[in-house]
């Protein structure tokens, strides 16, 4: 299944561009959480792709552009989710709790790569720089969904969209953070716990919390 958001290629030339790069895409995300995204060279990826080096370059300018390319593709995901939300009068609970679920499919279950990403961030400028503009980008678009719940009378509103968002990011994050540190079975019911105990500061100020019959207390280490 391609993990790269897919346009929809027009001719034979399109498609095979779109699945190089997205054999190049795989095999690389699979060196840096093996052995490590600095000790991983752009040959190390065309050789696991079984592609030449130049064909490497007729995609991605240089291997932080892969990790690059990871998270435009989770921005993506997620104004996708945001276009549907507005379309829909899915209710906000439901629709946070499946982006948790959605935001957390392959590749990001696997656990080295969330460690591999943090170390990128940490170590590399370049990567570094670029990540803190589209961490901007998506705490836009979480501000966006806070505030369409607000204007539903789902979320409070007693707090601006944008602290509410940077709250509810923190969580999604730590969250995944601890648990790639496991990197065991519990990921989802983590984040269900997480989910749980945020929505008790986001519900409105009014009595109109989730049911006790959804929520979910494990004690995780």
């Amino acid at each position: 299944m391609p993990i790269l958001p897919l346009p929809h290629p027009s001719n034979r030339r399109e498609r095979h561009s779109i699945e190089l790069r997205e054999r190049l895409f795989r095999a690389a995300l699979d060196l840096f959480a093996k052995q490590g995204f600095a000790e991983t060279t752009v040959e190390d990826i065309t050789n696991a792709a079984d592609l030449g080096k130049g064909t490497f370059f007729n995609y991605f300018p240089s291997k932080d552009h892969i990790l690059l390319a990871f998270a435009e593709m989770q921005l993506g995901k997620l104004r996708l989710a945001i276009d549907e939300a507005r379309r829909t009068s899915v209710p906000m609970p439901q629709f946070m709790r499946s982006l948790a679920a959605l935001m957390t499919q392959e590749p990001v279950r696997n656990p080295d790569i969330i460690r591999v990403l943090l170390q990128a961030f940490l170590s590399n400028s370049q990567v570094r720089e670029a990540m803190l503009d589209l961490q901007a980008r998506v705490l836009a678009f979480h501000a966006e969904m806070i505030q369409l719940g607000q204007g539903r009378g789902e979320i409070r509103d007693d707090l601006p969209a944008a602290e509410i968002a940077l709250v509810f990011r923190q969580t999604i994050f730590g969250t995944l953070l601890i648990w790639s540190l496991y990197g065991d079975s519990s990921l989802q019911a983590r984040m269900d716990s997480a989910f749980e105990i945020i929505w008790s500061g986001l519900s409105p100020r009014t009595p109109r919390n989730l049911s006790s019959s959804d929520a979910v207390t494990p004690v995780f280490r």
